[in-house]
């Protein structure tokens, strides 16, 4: 008996010594980024008791900051240290590739972290046959440490299949609009956005099938309420990820043109990542989806590419409903240090899509189903901000059909 108590009173005394107070605060490495504006984020203050369930979860924060590469942390004596490694923020962007023997271009300028505020502002040009552009601002810590407020305003052109009958019938679209959010960090894990946007459709027929049913000019004038939910406990340690996402999306679109009547959709992505040995990171993303059933060949959720399954194709179908798993495995395959990794991948896309009109039956025909698997391979660059060459290339086996995907940042 009294052996245990001995114990206690040791472990007693040692936690009381191990949480002591903190008299100051010290950040290295810190250039572009305000230090004002870190010290308002973390939980870590002065005139409290040292907590290392803290202090990790102020580093977890400041590695999920655009403007912050990496972070750690020291003890000494009555003194914290966070020593950062500070990201390259300023990005262009450059993206060219042809479609119908169109040269197509992307360029455009963002700084994602904004006088050091992990505020992201810049805009974009596009053309492929029409010009798109559009002009973005994100400022999640504007009004405090927790109130922030996005903009994007856009306009936006493209080719667009729609599928009456089997063949599909091509539009030109234009869409102009604009949206504000405003965006709430609950805690460090749970975040909230409520925006409102408002914009015009304008559709005007291309090619392909053309008989009675085909509206060849369409135009849609349209509100949307959108609500975001986001659960984040992931941790980031350069081109490795760790943890669980989840992301709850519902928009209420109202329309004034019954050939897309107005609608509810709501989705949600699980993401899961966890590291597997020194080199290895497992990734999977699976996504529900379900809106308001009508039959409008307007349905929201596409399968495409760039979207959900790498190597099916641009836009080749829509549905009322999505259920879609996208997982890989990713391996560094030559780590340069502190700035450079060149990371393989091999991945399966799956997904299937409810017909608009159809039953929730439509999710277990397999004859609607997508199976597309690959290799892929990313280039990182470790200190600009989300600086990941992507390319990808995804078969099937069932359809004997494929093609490469192009993109910047990881696919999920």
């Amino acid at each position: 008996m009294k052996n245990i108590l001995r114990v206690l009173i040791f472990s007693l005394t040692s936690i009381t010594f191990a949480q002591q107070q903190i008299d100051s605060i010290q950040f290295n490495g810190v250039k572009k980024n305000s230090e004002s504006f870190l010290r308002s984020l973390i939980l870590s203050q002065p005139d409290t008791v040292s907590d290392t369930l803290l202090l990790n979860q102020d580093v977890k924060k400041l590695k999920r900051l655009a403007g912050i590469s990496h972070a750690t942390y020291a003890i000494q004596g009555n003194k914290v240290i966070f020593t950062i490694e500070e990201n390259h923020t300023l990005i262009p962007a450059v993206n060219i590739w042809s479609v119908d023997d169109i040269f197509s271009y992307k360029i455009g300028v963002y700084d994602y972290n904004l006088f050091g505020r992990n505020i992201t502002f810049g805009g974009f040009y596009q053309y492929n046959g029409e010009p798109s552009f559009g002009v973005n601002l994100f400022a999640p810590y504007l009004f405090s440490n927790r109130l922030g407020l996005a903009i994007n305003v856009q306009k936006w052109s493209s080719k667009e299949p729609f599928y009456y009958t089997e063949d599909a019938t091509n539009y030109i679209y234009n869409n102009l609009g604009a949206e504000a959010f405003l965006t709430y960090e609950y805690n460090f894990k749970n975040n909230f956005r409520l925006g409102l946007n408002i914009g015009k459709d304008e559709y005007t027929y291309d090619s392909g099938v053309l008989n009675a049913s085909v509206e060849q000019d369409i135009t849609i004038n349209k509100a949307i309420i959108k609500f975001l939910y986001e659960y984040n406990n992931l941790d980031f340690n350069y081109q490795y990820v760790s943890g669980l996402k989840n992301a709850f999306t519902l928009q209420q679109h109202f329309t004034d043109n019954k050939i897309q009547p107005s609608y509810l959709a709501g989705w949600n992505d699980i993401m899961y990542f966890k590291r597997v040995g020194v080199k290895g990171n497992w990734a999977s993303r699976l996504r529900a989806g379900l809106s308001t059933n009508s039959s409008s060949v307007f349905a929201p959720f596409a399968v495409d590419n760039n979207v959900n399954i790498r190597g099916v194709g641009n836009l080749i179908d829509r549905g009322t409903g999505s259920l879609v798993l996208n997982t890989e495995y990713r391996h560094t395959l030559y780590d340069k240090g502190g700035w450079f990794a060149l990371q393989g991948n091999v991945f399966v896309d799956a997904g299937t899509w409810r017909h608009p009109g159809g039953e929730l039956d439509d999710f277990v025909d397999f004859g609607r189903g997508q199976l597309y698997s690959g290799l892929g391979f990313r280039l990182i660059h470790k200190k600009i901000f989300n600086a990941i060459f992507r390319l990808d290339y995804g078969y099937s086996f069932e359809n004997n059909s494929g093609g490469i995907v192009f993109g910047i940042g990881q696919y999920f």
